[in-house]
């Protein structure tokens, strides 16, 4: 898997991020929320679903990487359901939704399994994905029907 740097300036870019950070798995500690810089960011094991399409799923082993995620513009946060003290509890995003108001205005909604999410309002969209280092096998693909816990020691 070769590393990604992904920019998103709009809701396409955005869907683009979504589709490579689906069933990426996180702790809680590794978000940050920097209100005085207008800035948010998690660091996330993210699958490699490009190469999972090339692999069959009989024996082979399937490939993580490690990557941050940041936005930019952030005028405020809401989180529901994320435990903001459990530092080491781990969460699964499933994807990451823009809703505009007054363009370019909206919020930008993190989804994870078992009904958290983080909503962002947003100036404008302005992020970045980058990977952050070498890539390490799994043996399993994720399914929506484990618990982050599980995935993440895959």
């Amino acid at each position: 898997m070769q590393p990604l740097k992904l920019v998103a300036l709009d809701s396409e870019d955005l869907e683009v991020l979504s589709a490579h950070l689906q069933d990426a798995v996180l702790r809680v500690g590794d978000i940050a929320y920097v209100p005085a810089k207008n800035r948010f960011a998690l660091i996330v094991n993210r699958f490699d679903w490009e190469g999972a399409a090339e692999k069959d799923k009989r024996g082979k082993k399937f490939e993580r990487r490690r990557s941050a995620l940041r936005f930019d513009r952030v005028l405020a946060l809401q989180a529901l359901g994320i435990d903001q003290g459990a530092k080491n509890a781990v969460v699964e995003l499933l994807a990451v939704q823009f809703e505009e108001t007054q363009e370019p205005e909206g919020y930008i909604t993190l989804v994870f399994a078992g009904g958290g999410a983080i909503r962002l309002h947003v100036e404008c969209i302005e992020a970045e994905m980058m990977d952050l280092g070498p890539v390490w096998r799994t043996k399993r693909m994720p399914e929506h029907g484990e618990s982050a816990d599980e995935q993440a020691e895959s």
